[in-house]
């Protein structure tokens, strides 16, 4: 059907292989070839040898000769002829179930790939919600391991409740200190109220004795003056007399 590749001597070149019939030619010839039973181009086909057997056969059976020996003849021959071509029906036959076969086998098969296709991708979907839960709980182990070594650097416990203790006995002192400067101040404020009532009273004194020292010199001015004024007038009185 086709002819080889020539190499051009000198060039080094190939040319491209020439072929005898296209594509579409062979498409047709392989079809002819199958119903015909012809495995090569050359010679008869078995389905026209069948029939020129038979056609032969029944023209010397209608024949009004006594040729009865003839007649077994190309009758042997057609049989012989018909068996040489049942067998390659019969093989092709054997092939056709066997393709039958192969092909609910490729089915199967298919049908199982299919299957497995499809177990592949909720597979695969699981494996995918498998890895976002592990993302997450990396995260989570960073986070974790993250805070461990941040607790990991802080003072041990009985430190820290060492420095607790102290800091509370600090805080107690300086409440009880705060208490007695409390009380301190509202003593000093008791002490400072009474002090200015007592100034106040002293102040309220000093005003009082100072008007009464006021008055009483008042009052002595006023009768020295009437004293002043008594012996004037005797002295007056003695001048006229």
């Amino acid at each position: 059907m086709s002819a080889k590749g020539r190499k051009v001597s000198g060039r080094g070149e190939t040319v491209a292989a020439n072929y005898a019939f296209g594509p579409l030619e062979d498409d047709i010839i392989i079809k002819h070839r199958l119903l015909t039973r012809t495995t090569t181009t050359r010679g008869e086909p078995p389905l026209k040898k069948l029939q020129k057997k038979f056609t032969s056969f029944v023209v010397e059976v209608e024949k009004d000769e006594d040729n009865y020996g003839e007649c077994e003849k190309l009758s042997r021959a057609f049989l012989q002829e018909l068996s040489t071509f049942e067998i390659p029906l019969l093989k092709s036959k054997a092939v056709v179930s066997s393709n039958v076969r192969e092909k609910d086998n490729f089915n199967e098969l298919n049908d199982e790939i299919n299957r497995q296709i499809l177990q592949a991708q909720a597979d695969i979907e699981e494996l995918k919600k498998q890895l976002e839960e592990s993302k997450i709980e990396r995260k989570h182990k960073e986070e974790c391991e993250a805070i461990r070594k941040l607790i990991a650097m802080q003072p041990p416990r009985s430190e820290t409740q060492k420095i607790i203790t102290e800091l509370e006995r600090e805080i107690a002192a300086l409440e009880a200190e705060n208490t007695a400067s409390s009380r301190m101040l509202e003593l000093r404020k008791k002490q400072f109220a009474l002090l200015l009532h007592v100034v106040e009273d002293l102040q309220t004194t000093l005003e009082e004795d100072q008007k009464n020292l006021i008055e009483e010199m008042r009052i002595a001015a006023e009768e020295q003056k009437n004293g002043s004024e008594d012996a004037n007038g005797g002295s007056e009185a003695m001048v006229v007399d």
